[in-house]
């Protein structure tokens, strides 16, 4: 333990005040060496806000001295939420726009805390007191100047203010170009930040500008730096004998790939046998990175600093280069490779009763995609099962174990959703030429459920080991969101029984309730928006989705940082047997920042790559202006209600478009309600639509309905709270005979439990 360890454990465990210097020091006993460097220890421990030196110049922790460090998410409303760090911390802080202190979106800072929460939907309120880190040095935006001086108009309408730009800082840009600024100067009361113009993309519109425009946004690497290259390109391209050395030797097995049929970068494979009691052996070999990427090298800081591979809809950004994530580390069939293998055997009921984990050698035997195993076991394609018949048993037995590992994970309650995957599809220009849904099949079931054990498995082991880790967690939802889902399911017919404390069963209950029903999109969409996202740390917290005591991410070394962490530490294990003291203590610090990075990094990319399918879903929509749809209302606010089409393109019926009645958006029951006519527009219901416009630069798509077009629901029932009182010019107007007619056949809301 460092002495910064040790001075936070002291004021965790025994300060139970704020201590002046002197104080700290006479009571934590220090000897000389450690004495010397206190004063440092404690300025570098302020200036990351994990001590907070008060006015009266004594240090205590942020957590008790009502204040909250984390990252600032700021809506693009104004307002915004700090989201904790501290994982025991009880929720997001709500920060109104303007007490955040001139903070930008995804800063570091610290919030000091006005309102605790009381009852259920009710969260914690606060103020920016301190910007401890800022988080955005380059800003994706519009060029606009006049003759003396200019501002960047961010993409990111998150970022709340545009950036001045003086005119000897122009670059050359001109007005309407996509640039890249950076910021010399930061906001500071009313004052805006100043930059400077560093990159010019482009123009608005011409080819491939708005997809560079995301991935600058987001900070993402395009290119390697040489000197990673060059590492990159002294790793051998094939095994010599020595480095099989102390391997298992599993290359006689039959084993096998399953991916889609475009994947480059393949970290996992796989083998079933039938073992003579009746279970099932099951093989989870996955590439051995962490033995060509060393710590501390510079493929390493590289990888740790991406996080992630990112899947564009147009490319792939690697996390590592294509030498070592196409070729040396991907089980290519054909070829022998180095890998981490799981053995586990598991029973008719799905428990893993025995389990080993170790360094290997695989030949893997033949390269499968998810639609040749789809159409081997689903569809039973009889040319297939000919040409693949020495692998038909072997699947079948995949098959077999899958549906009893999933039968598990069901019993202790997983949630399961089912979302189909969206893909646009792209010509060699890079323009959309449709756009595909892709349900899971049982080839993809069958890796998943395998991984999924395979990931449960290494995680049990190193916690059983001691050892510092990173685990992939999953927090319990926090209790409004969970009342204001169970008002959602209320308007189907649904509910959920203990609000007290929420059990990942009780939702699962739900999805099977409604499966196949039309309103299943839409409560599954809300229920997942519902939970906390996942995330990766350094402390084993259990995952709520997966009902999994201990969960990990040990599959995907090739494209996740977490995963090539997991490898190292798991052979660390391995070649070291019990890991020195020493070790564990830098293993201890270094950690925590490397789960929060790559939690940061993860969502950066989940953003990226689903902003630049929205681009391509808009821009091939606007080949279809004019045309009508049928939808499902996927959301609903008070400026309008948002479509989901079938094909995964969402739009807007803005609020105007309505223009037979005026409406009021009634939250408790996630509908727009006509004052006069009654109509309701609720949240999970079909509706008909026109496309009118699409925007590329916002991507933003807006629907109006056809003329004479009527909502499954309407209301006779006056509805709290007091926005849905008629207005004075609707209350006076006396009913024609006509209008009497239509209101004698107005049916009352039913609730849909079909």
């Amino acid at each position: 333990m460092n002495l910064k360890q040790k001075i936070l454990a002291f004021m965790r465990e025994e300060a139970y005040k704020p201590l002046a210097f002197e104080d700290l020091a006479e009571e934590m006993q220090l000897g000389v060496k450690e004495l010397s460097a206190l004063w440092q220890a404690l300025k570098e421990l302020e200036a990351n806000a994990d001590v907070i030196k008060t006015r009266f110049d004594k240090y205590g922790l942020p957590e008790r001295m009502n204040l909250v460090v984390g990252r600032l998410a700021i809506h693009n409303k104004g307002y915004g939420f700090v989201i904790p760090e501290n994982p025991s911390e009880e929720g997001d802080v709500f920060v109104a726009a303007d007490v955040m202190m001139n903070a930008m979106n995804n800063d570091r800072v610290v919030a000091r805390i006005h309102r605790r929460q009381q009852g259920a939907g009710k969260r914690r309120e606060g103020e920016v007191i301190r910007i401890v880190e800022r988080a955005n040095a380059r800003i994706v935006g519009t060029f606009d100047h006049g003759r003396n001086f200019g501002f960047v108009i961010p993409d990111d309408s998150r970022i709340g203010q545009d950036i001045f730009i003086p005119r000897e800082e122009f670059s050359g840009a001109k007005s309407g170009s996509k640039v890249v600024a950076e910021i010399t100067k930061w906001p500071e009361k009313r004052k805006s930040a100043e930059g400077k113009i560093v990159e010019i993309l482009g123009m608005p519109g011409e080819p491939g500008i708005e997809i560079l425009s995301i991935i600058k946004k987001h900070n993402l690497p395009v290119e390697f730096p040489p000197e990673v290259e060059q590492e990159a390109v002294r790793i051998p391209q094939s095994i010599e004998p020595e480095e099989i050395a102390g391997r298992r030797d599993l290359r006689q097995l039959s084993i096998v790939t399953v991916d889609s049929e475009d994947a480059r970068d393949l970290d996992d494979a796989v083998h079933v046998q039938r073992l003579k009691n009746g279970r099932y052996l099951l093989g989870v070999h996955i590439a051995d990175v962490s033995y060509y990427v060393r710590e501390n090298t510079a493929l390493d800081e590289e990888a740790r600093s991406r996080g992630t591979s990112v899947y564009l809809v147009d490319r792939v950004l690697p996390m590592l280069p294509p030498r070592l994530s196409n070729g040396i580390c991907s089980l290519n069939a054909g070829e022998d490779r180095l890998t981490i293998s799981a053995h586990m055997e598991i029973d008719h009921r799905g428990q893993v009763l025995r389990y080993e984990v170790f360094p290997s050698v695989i030949h893997v035997s033949k390269r499968l995609s998810y639609n040749i195993v789809r159409r081997i076991l689903a569809e039973h394609d009889e040319n297939l099962r000919a040409e693949y018949q020495e692998l038909v048993g072997s699947l079948e037995d995949m098959e077999r174990l899958c549906h009893i590992l999933r039968s598990r994970r069901m019993r202790r309650g997983a949630i399961d959703f089912e979302f189909p995957e969206v893909k646009v599809k792209l010509d060699e220009q890079g323009h959309p030429l449709e756009i595909v849904k892709r349900v899971r099949s049982i080839a993809e079931s069958i890796i998943e459920e395998f991984m999924l054990v395979a990931n449960e498995t290494v995680a049990e082991h190193m916690y059983n080991r001691g050892m510092p880790f990173v685990f992939r967690v999953h927090e319990e939802p926090e209790p409004e969101k969970m009342v204001k889902l169970n008002n959602l399911l209320h308007n189907f017919g649904q509910h959920l029984a203990a609000m007290d404390e929420v059990q990942p069963m009780a939702l699962q209950k739900v999805l099977n309730r409604i499966a196949g029903r039309p309103e299943e999109r839409i409560i599954s969409t809300v229920m997942l928006r519902s939970l906390k996202q996942a995330r990766y740390e350094a402390e084993n917290l259990g995952h709520f989705g997966l009902a999994a005591t201990y969960y990990t991410h040990f599959t995907s070394p090739i494209r996740r940082y977490p995963d090539l962490i997991v490898h190292r530490l798991i052979r660390e294990s391995f070649t070291e047997g019990d890991v020195s003291a020493k070790r564990r203590q830098r293993l201890a610090a270094l950690l925590p920042e490397i789960a929060l990075h790559s939690s940061q990094r993860e969502r950066a990319a989940a953003e990226a790559e689903r902003e630049t399918v929205d681009f391509k879903k808009a821009e091939y929509m606007g080949r279809f202006i004019g045309d009508e749809f049928e939808g499902i209302i996927s959301g609903v606010t008070a400026f309008g209600f948002f479509v989901e089409l079938d094909n995964g393109v969402e739009g807007l019926v803005h609020v105007s478009a309505l223009d037979d009645d005026y409406y009021q958006y009634v939250e408790e029951q996630y509908a727009l309600i006509g004052e006069r006519t009654r109509k309701v527009f609720r949240l999970g219901e079909a509706v008909k639509v026109i496309l009118t416009k699409v925007n590329l630069e916002e991507r933003n798509i807006d629907f109006t309905l056809p003329e004479g077009f009527r909502p499954a629901s309407t209301s006779v029932k006056k509805t709290k709270p007091a926005v849905m009182k008629e207005t004075a010019k609707a209350g006076k107007r006396k009913p024609t005979e006509a209008r009497r007619k239509r209101g004698s056949k107005t049916k009352p809301v039913k609730t849909r439990n079909k």
